[in-house]
Order: structure tokens, then C-alpha cells, then sequence
């Protein structure tokens, strides 16, 4: 694994070590940009995980790879994360890569940042990258790993075009993000290449609509939805 990370300043102080991880650069603010800005304004360390380099099944230019760790890092400082890592594997390609070998990549990550909470793909996805990390996740974080919660996060224009022929993303836990939503949209904006004029789900719009949406769900003005995927408590 490629051992470049972009650092954002010193650990805080807050009670969590939070990883969220994405196949590609943009799944983490999209999924889960404003609770990972609320993790950061808490005090808590966050680290975000970029498995591939998520450029080159899309673009026939190698500058491409650095323009999209460029995006992640400068996304990266508007949400307030501390350090992300970059995993390299072949974008669009998981699926022919040994599955040990994405538990590899991930698991590196687990042992070196030892997270409490973790943030993931949810399975009921249509990209195939998607659903690899989901499974290489569940084998990183499985009991006796110190991680305590581990959540899934819908991913716009993915996740949403499952089809009614599958499994759908049926959200668990909201997290309230109303003041951090401006943060989100403005971080996501950093990925230049990524984004996409209204109506896609891409769009400054449509994730404004969308935690609308979520937070209409929760009682709250903006919120992103996660389904619970494990958590092991001290207490009940």
C-alpha cells in the first residue's frame, strides 16, 4: 500500500478515532462528509482511507492519479480530518483483485490507526468497488480488531440506483448535520473532477436535497443515514 498521507495537524482531544473509507476519492464526503466534520469539530481523530487511485478506469492520463490525491487532501482540510491514506488498487477493478489483497489494504489502516468507529460502503450498491471495501471492511473490523461501531453510508448516484430487484439501503442511525452541512458541500466541491450539474445526485443541490430528505426522516433540517452494521458496547 502506498504510504503517502496528508496530515492536518496534531491529534485532538476528543473521546473517538474515527477511519471512514472509500474505494474512490469523493465516497467519503458523500456518504459521510458532515459527520465527519462533526466527528473533527468534537475533537475526535479522523482519518479517512482511499482504497484505488480512482482515475484510471475513467481517464487516459496518469496526472490524473495526483489531481485526485490532491482533491482528497484539500476536501480533507474543509471537513477537518487529520490524515488520508491511500491504498492504490486499480479503480473499477476490485473485483478482479484477490479479495485478501483488499483485506490487506484495509486492515493495514485498521492496525496503524487503531479506530473506535469506522465508516463504510453500504452493500446495497450498484459499483462493484463499493461492495468489495463493504466485505474487506467487515473482515478489518471483525470482533477482537478494538473496533467499537461500524457503520454504512449511502453513496449518491450508487447506492440509489440499486433497483427495485435488490436489497435497498434502508437507513438505521442519522447523524444531524445542519451545522455542518455547508462544510460538506464546500469539501465536496474540492473534487472538481467529480462533480456534476443539477439534477444529478452529484450536484450542490442534490446533497442539499438529500439531507433534507434524511433530516425530514429524523426530525432534524439536515442529516446523513447509516445503517448499523456492528457495535459492541460495554454497557447496554
Amino acid at each position: 500500500m502506498d504510504s503517502d498521507t496528508h496530515t492536518g495537524g496534531a491529534k485532538q482531544s476528543g473521546d473517538d478515532t474515527v477511519l471512514c473509507i472509500g474505494a474512490h476519492p469523493d465516497d467519503e464526503v458523500l456518504g459521510a462528509g458532515g459527520t465527519l466534520a462533526a466527528h473533527a469539530a468534537q475533537g475526535d481523530e479522523v482519518h479517512v482511507l482511499v482504497v484505488t487511485e480512482g482515475s484510471t478506469a475513467q481517464y487516459d492520463d496518469p496526472s490524473m492519479v495526483e489531481q485526485k490525491r490532491e482533491e482528497a487532501r484539500a476536501c480533507a482540510d474543509r471537513l477537518g480530518v487529520g490524515e488520508v491514506h491511500f491504498g492504490d488498487l486499480p479503480d473499477m477493478r476490485l473485483d478482479d483483485v484477490p479479495h485478501v489483497e483488499v483485506n490487506a489494504v484495509v486492515e493495514s489502516v485498521v492496525e496503524r490507526v487503531e479506530p473506535t468507529v469506522v465508516y463504510t460502503h453500504a452493500r446495497q450498491e450498484v459499483n462493484r468497488d463499493h461492495r468489495a471495501v463493504y466485505d474487506s471492511t467487515v473482515v478489518a473490523t471483525r470482533p477482537g480488531s478494538g473496533v467499537e461501531r461500524v457503520l454504512a453510508y449511502e453513496t449518491p448516484s450508487s447506492t440509489d440506483w440499486v433497483g427495485g430487484g435488490a436489497d435497498q439501503f434502508e437507513p438505521t442511525l442519522f447523524v444531524d448535520v445542519t451545522d455542518h452541512l455547508d462544510a460538506k458541500v464546500a469539501a465536496f466541491a474540492e473534487y472538481e473532477s467529480e462533480t456534476r450539474a443539477f439534477p444529478h445526485p452529484r450536484s450542490e443541490e442534490s446533497l442539499r436535497a438529500r439531507a433534507r430528505t434524511r433530516g425530514a426522516a429524523a426530525g432534524v433540517a439536515a442529516a446523513e443515514a447509516f445503517c448499523l452494521v456492528r457495535e459492541v458496547r460495554e454497557t447496554p
